[in-house]
């Protein structure tokens, strides 16, 4: 297996600094995160979902997209992924994401799924979901890219189990998943072995990043409340070894990408804890 890192976690690096950090970690993957910075959010601190300098705006012309392509490839890295935010499954909107991707480079992206908050039954959301992917699998023929789908928790795909349910009628060449043991912790967990098998030929990435659940010191009716909260890659309820170790056992051998929020660490120092951490593990 292989290490990468998706840039949301890395705000404060530009993307040549982010490049040279990860080089020097032992990462040989970058994920670029697809997301304009609000423009009240523009000189604030960097942070991962508002003002983070390794993003490639969606309104980038070809010479940025090529800034961040020569970026990687100046390091040689490997650019992995476009990771945009396509929840509204807008069928237009997703085809300008593989445009950019193809002018990249990158393998896959990430593409949408309806959230789930209770206020639309799941069975009309995983229509729309099963419509929208039809589109997805004729552009990624088209644009040579897969689209990629993620557990995600407040979404119809907060497992494993779940999105292969949505991806199962359409070719894994096209359409794949992308695994996120630390989303699962929030909502969604099963045995990770037996989601990893369930998948199968689906499994197209893997984020690593922990979370854990405290009380919050609230009641509700008499009943005590509890919040996750994200937490450092090996002090949360996911146990790394072990789901590295059902990664091995059903053959996997892409890359681990990592999304650490915990803020823990700063960027580069997050790193290089990443990349230790994996390789003690695995071995």
């Amino acid at each position: 297996m292989k290490l990468s890192v998706f840039t949301v976690a890395t705000p404060d690096f530009t993307p040549e600094e982010l490049a040279k950090a990860a080089a020097a970690a032992g990462i040989t993957g970058i994920e670029w995160r697809f997301k304009d910075i609000p423009a009240d959010a523009v000189g604030e601190t960097p942070s991962f979902w508002r003002n983070n300098l390794c993003s490639i705006d969606p309104a980038a012309s070809d010479a940025e997209l090529e800034r961040f392509k020569q970026a990687a490839l100046n390091e040689n890295l490997v650019n992995l992924s476009i990771t945009p935010y396509l929840n509204n499954c807008d069928v237009a909107e997703t085809e300008h994401v593989f445009k950019a991707a193809q002018k990249i480079g990158v393998p896959f992206i990430r593409v949408g799924v309806p959230g789930y908050d209770k206020s639309k039954n799941y069975n009309d959301l995983f229509a729309k979901a099963v419509d929208y992917l039809h589109h997805v699998q004729e552009l990624s023929q088209q644009y040579g890219v897969k689209g990629l789908v993620e557990t995600h928790h407040n979404t119809i795909t907060a497992s494993a189990g779940l999105a292969h349910r949505l991806v199962s009628g359409f070719k894994p060449e096209n359409i794949g998943v992308l695994h996120d043991a630390g989303n699962m912790v929030h909502e969604g967990f099963e045995n990770h072995r037996m989601g990893l098998e369930l998948l199968g030929p689906y499994l197209a990435h893997v984020h690593v990043k922990n979370a854990a659940w405290t009380l919050s010191g609230e009641e509700q009716d008499g009943i005590k409340l509890w919040k996750s909260e994200w937490t450092p890659i090996d002090a949360g309820i996911v146990n790394w070894k072990q789901v590295l170790g059902d990664l091995k056992a059903v053959g996997y051998d892409g890359y681990l990408g990592i999304e650490d929020f915990s803020g823990q660490f700063g960027s580069q120092e997050m790193l290089n804890n990443f990349s230790a951490k994996v390789k003690q593990w695995l071995a």
